[in-house]
C-alpha cells in the first residue's frame, strides 16, 4: 500500500465542514438572514425586502421545480429591469436550472434562435415585448410553457400571450423552499448570447464559480461601501448585469430598478434615492453630460460611475469628472462575464492636469483581481508583445472568471481557447507601466494605402468637437487606397456643423492620412445596451462607395 508522503495531503482530505462550492446564491441567503428588513429593491411604489426577496426567489425556484425543471434545463427571461428579472437570477438557479437572459432589442427571428438553441423549456416574459415574443413563438420549433409578467411601471398596452402570469406562477411556490448549492461549482448558472452580427449567435455558458467570483471582485474592483445603493441603468439581460444582481445580495445594497434609460429619471433617482452606484456604456454617461443643467441640480452626494467600452471617448471621461461624477473605466466581453479589466487609478495621477488624468483613466489598465491572467500577444506566435506603446497584438485572458465555452460549439470554443488564452478579438498595445490600451476590434482597423488606421483613434477625435454627440468610423472601400475612413456623425441638439468643418477639424489633430474623408450625419443605431452598431454602417459604407464609383 503507498502512503501519501505529503503530510499537508495525508489524511486531510475535503469535507462539508471545510469544503463548498461556490455559488453566488449564499449572497442572498445570508443578506435575508442578516438584514432582513433593509430594502433590497425599489420599482416605483414597489418596495421589497432582502427577506421578501429571498421568499420570492424561494417561490419561484419551488415553481420551477414543480414543473419539473432542474439541473440542465434552461429557463429564457424576457424582461425590462424590473424586480421580476432581479429574482430570476437566484430562483432559476436556485431550482437548478440555467438562466438565459434576452436581449429585449432583438427581433423575433433571433429570439426564436436562442430559445430553441437553449432549449428553454419556460419564458418569463414582460407585456411590452409581447409583439416580439408572439412571432418568436410561432417560429420556435418546440414552444416553452410562457409566464407573463405585468409590470405596474409599464404604460403600455402589450398583451398577455402566456399560459400564465408571474404573481399567480410563484404564489403556488413554497416560500421556504429548500434549494441546494450545486453539486459543483463549475455548473452552469446562465446563459449569455453574443450580439450575433457575423451569423447566428453564440451561447457563452457561465458556471457558479465564475459569477460568485466576479460578483465579489465588483465590489472590491469599486470599493463598494456596505449597503450602497444601486442603479439599473445597465441592462441586466447584458452579462447578467456584469454580475451586479448577485454583487448587490453580497453587498446587501438597494437595487434601484429602472424601465427606460433617460437623463431625467436617471437624475431624479438619483436625487430620490440617493443612488451611490451605477454602470452604463459611453452612450448613457453622454446622455448625463448632454442634459439640460436644471436636470443635474441639487446632487450633493458622491455618485459613482463605471463606465465600459472598448474606448470610451475621452471627451466623456473628462465630460464626467467636470459633471462631479467619479467614474470608474473597466473592460471586458460577454466571455469574461463581463467586466474583467480595470483602470486602476493612482493617486499621483490626482496632481496632473485633466487632459493628462483623462487620458491615463482612458485605458483598458490591468486585469481584475480575480482574473488570473491578462495580457497582450500576437495570435499567430502567442508571444506576448513589447511593452512599448506601440506593437499591436490580440488582448488575450485566462482565469477563473472566462466562460466555459459556447454551447453546442465545439469548434468556436476550441478557437477561442487556442494556446490556452481566451482570444478577445480586440487589437491592443502593452504600455510601459504595463496598462493595455485597445487600439480597435480587429475587424475594425482601416488599412488605407498600406497603412493601418485605428478607426477608435479618429473616433476620440470627433468626440472632442464641441457639435458632436456621438461618432463612429468604419473602412469605407476605396479603389485607389484600398479603404479610407468614413464617419458616422450624431449631433448635440440644435448643433449645426458642415462635412467639411468635421474633416477640417480631425486634420488638425490627426496625420493627414487619418482623417476621414466623407462624413455622414444623423442618428446612429446602437444596440440596447448603447453599443454602436458598427456592422450596419459598415454596410452604409459599402453603398455608398458603390454609389460612388
Amino acid at each position: 500500500m503507498t502512503v501519501n508522503a505529503n503530510p499537508y495531503e495525508r489524511d486531510l482530505p475535503k469535507n462539508p465542514a471545510n469544503h463548498a462550492p461556490l455559488t453566488p446564491l449564499g449572497f442572498l441567503e445570508r443578506a435575508a438572514y442578516v438584514y432582513p428588513k433593509r430594502t433590497s429593491v425599489i420599482h416605483g411604489r414597489r418596495r421589497y425586502t432582502w427577506q421578501e426577496t429571498y421568499a420570492r426567489c424561494r417561490r419561484l425556484a419551488s415553481a420551477l421545480a414543480q414543473r419539473g425543471l432542474g439541473k440542465g434545463d434552461t429557463v429564457a427571461a424576457m424582461l425590462a429591469n424590473t424586480p421580476e428579472m432581479y429574482e430570476c437570477h437566484f430562483g432559476v438557479p436556485m431550482a437548478g436550472a440555467v438562466l438565459n437572459t434576452l436581449n429585449t432589442r432583438l427581433d423575433a427571428e433571433a429570439i426564436a434562435f436562442m430559445l430553441d438553441h437553449g432549449e428553454a423549456k419556460l419564458l418569463i416574459t414582460d407585456r411590452e415585448f409581447s409583439p416580439t415574443i408572439e412571432k418568436a413563438l410561432k417560429l420556435v420549433k418546440r414552444k416553452p410553457f410562457v409566464v407573463d409578467v405585468d409590470d405596474s411601471e409599464y404604460a403600455g398596452d402589450g398583451k398577455r400571450v402566456g399560459d400564465t402570469d408571474y404573481e399567480k406562477f410563484i404564489a403556488a411556490g413554497d416560500p421556504s423552499f429548500a434549494w441546494k448549492i450545486p453539486d459543483d461549482e463549475w455548473d452552469a448558472i446562465s446563459l449569455n448570447y453574443t450580439s450575433g452580427t457575423t451569423g447566428d449567435p453564440k451561447g457563452v455558458v457561465y458556471h457558479h464559480r465564475g459569477a460568485y467570483l466576479n460578483a465579489v471582485c465588483n465590489i472590491v474592483t469599486w470599493s463598494m461601501p456596505q449597503h450602497a445603493v444601486y442603479l439599473w441603468t445597465l441592462p441586466m439581460f447584458h452579462c447578467n448585469g456584469w454580475c451586479f444582481p448577485w454583487t448587490m445580495a453580497a453587498n446587501a445594497g438597494t437595487n434601484v430598478c429602472l424601465r427606460r434609460v433617460e437623463a431625467k429619471a436617471i437624475f431624479e433617482a438619483i436625487r430620490e434615492h440617493k443612488v451611490s452606484h451605477y454602470c452604463g456604456a459611453p452612450i448613457v454617461h453622454s446622455t448625463l453630460i448632454n442634459a439640460p443643467d436644471e436636470l443635474k441640480q441639487g446632487i450633493t452626494h458622491k455618485v459613482s460611475g463605471m463606465v465600459a467600452a472598448a474606448a470610451p471617448p475621452a471627451a466623456m471621461i473628462e465630460g464626467m469628472e467636470r459633471l462631479g461624477f467619479d467614474i470608474t473605466h473597466v473592460y471586458g466581453l460577454t466571455e469574461v462575464y463581463g467586466p474583467a479589466t480595470v483602470c486602476a487609478k493612482h493617486e499621483e495621477w490626482n496632481a496632473v492636469d485633466i487632459a493628462e488624468r483623462t487620458r491615463l483613466n482612458g485605458r483598458q489598465g490591468v486585469r481584475y483581481l480575480m482574473e488570473e491572467g491578462l495580457t497582450v500577444m500576437d495570435p499567430e506566435t502567442m508571444q506576448p508583445v513589447p511593452a512599448d506603446g506601440e506593437t499591436m497584438g490580440e488582448i488575450m485572458f485566462r482565469g477563473n472568471i472566462t466562460m466555459k465555452g459556447y454551447l453546442k460549439n465545439p469548434a468556436s470554443t476550441q478557437k477561442a481557447f487556442a494556446g490556452g488564452w481566451f482570444h478577445s478579438g480586440d487589437l491592443a498595445v502593452m504600455q510601459a507601466d504595463g496598462y493595455i490600451k485597445i487600439k480597435d476590434r480587429s475587424k475594425d482597423i482601416i488599412i488605407s494605402g498600406g497603412e493601418n488606421i485605428s478607426s477608435l483613434e479618429v473616433e476620440d477625435v470627433l468626440y472632442r468637437h464641441p457639435s458632436v454627440l456621438a461618432a463612429a468610423v468604419v473602412a469605407k472601400p476605396d479603389a485607389k487606397w484600398g479603404e479610407t475612413p468614413y464617419a458616422f456623425v450624431e449631433l448635440k441638439p440644435g448643433a449645426s456643423v458642415t462635412e467639411a468643418e468635421i474633416i477640417a477639424f480631425c486634420r488638425e489633430h490627426l496625420a493627414r492620412f487619418k482623417a476621414p474623408r466623407a462624413v455622414a450625419f444623423g442618428e446612429l443605431p446602437k444596440t440596447s445596451t448603447g453599443k454602436i452598431q458598427k456592422f450596419v454602417l459598415r454596410e452604409k459604407a459599402k453603398s455608398a462607395s458603390a454609389i460612388d464609383a
